[in-house]
Formats: structure tokens, sequence, C-alpha cells
């Protein structure tokens, strides 16, 4: 069976790493290998980079970081589930970049995804699942949080700047590719739609 790489994506307290583990309990259910993991962080030097991403940071040096941590989870993590045919579930991939360090930061967008596409080598989600939610609302969720990086310690005007890049993307998307949940819903009722749209590709 071929494997199918799923991304979670969405602002500060948008309920990914809850839906993550909604859906990993799907694909158990059905037979399937999964792999949950997330960014940055998912191996030992990403969790490194992370916490290297808690200190004041150039857009660029961030982004730089971020992209170790990427280029090491896909060499060590996502590539080689994907291989044996497993799914992998990511909370936060290239997208991330896009609306955090370009849209947000404005840092420009094409010599991001050049810079992507060497890290990943060109590796593309087989879907990814926009959890859409009003910054006020998510941040207010995180809101006593110790273990957020510096990008999820910004103003409200940066997260709705994230956010208008997120919608940009999705709007932007071939048909299919990105699925827009409403993450202000039950956690539930998102991982409902989520298991609707992922099913068909995971299903053996």
């Amino acid at each position: 069976m071929n494997g199918v790489f799923v991304v979670l994506e969405g602002g500060e307290g948008a309920g990914k790493s809850t839906l993550a583990a909604a859906l990993a309990g799907h694909v158990r259910a059905i037979g399937r290998e999964v792999v949950v993991t997330r960014e940055p962080g998912g191996t030992a030097a990403g969790e490194l980079v992370r916490g290297l991403l808690h200190e004041p940071l150039t857009p660029w040096a961030e982004t730089f970081a971020f992209l170790v941590a990427r280029a090491q989870i896909v060499a060590e993590v996502v590539r080689p589930a994907l291989e044996r045919g497993a799914i992998v579930i990511c909370d936060r991939f290239q997208a991330s970049t896009f609306a955090y360090q370009g849209y947000a930061r404005g840092l420009d967008l094409n010599a991001l995804r050049a810079a992507n596409r060497l890290a990943t080598g060109g590796l593309e989600p087989s879907l990814t699942l926009f959890l859409d939610i009003e910054p006020s609302a998510g941040l207010g969720r995180k809101r006593g949080e110790t273990e957020a990086i510096r990008t999820g310690l910004e103003d409200l005007d940066f997260h709705r700047k994230v956010r208008r890049g997120y919608t940009m993307m999705a709007m932007a998307s071939a048909p299919g590719a990105w699925i827009t949940l409403d993450a202000s819903q039950p956690p539930d009722t998102i991982a409902a739609w989520a298991w609707d749209a992922m099913e068909p590709l995971v299903r053996p």
C-alpha cells in the first residue's frame, strides 16, 4: 500500500494536536500503520531546534532554524514511513513557513519556496487540513502556556496576518489538496469532518 502524508495546519490554539490524536486512532482502527509527528521537533535534532526557537532570532535565522528541523524530520521520519506504506500525520509542515515567515514576517515567498524545496527534497503533502480559527480565540486557548515558541507569542496583528496567509494558500490550492475546517467547533465534530476527507486516501 502507498504511504499517505497528511499535514495539519493552522494558527495558535486551533487544536492540531488534538485532531492528530483522533485521526491516528481512526487509522489504527482500519489496520494501517500511522506515524504522528510535529514541527519543529519529531527528531532529536528537531527538538534541539525547538529550544533554539524560544530565542529572539532575525526572520531569516528563524526560517533557517525551522528548515533545519524540517530537513531532518523528512529524512529521518517522514520519507522512511511513507516508503514502507505508513500514514504520516504531521502537526505543521511547509505551509507554516509560508504563513508565519512569509505572510506575517514579510519574507519573500519565492525565496522561501526555493529554500523549502531544498530542505524537503520537493516532498508535498497528500492532504493539508487547515484548522481555521479567529486568532483572538485561538490565542485565548493558549494563554498561560509556557512551551510556546516565539512565533506563538507575537501580537494579535501578527496572527491575523498568519491566518490571512493560510486562507490565501487554501484558496489557491488544487481541488482537494487543502480542506478548511472550522476549528471553533467541538473537537469530535472537527475530527469527523477531517476523517471524511482523509479516509478515502488511507482506506486499504
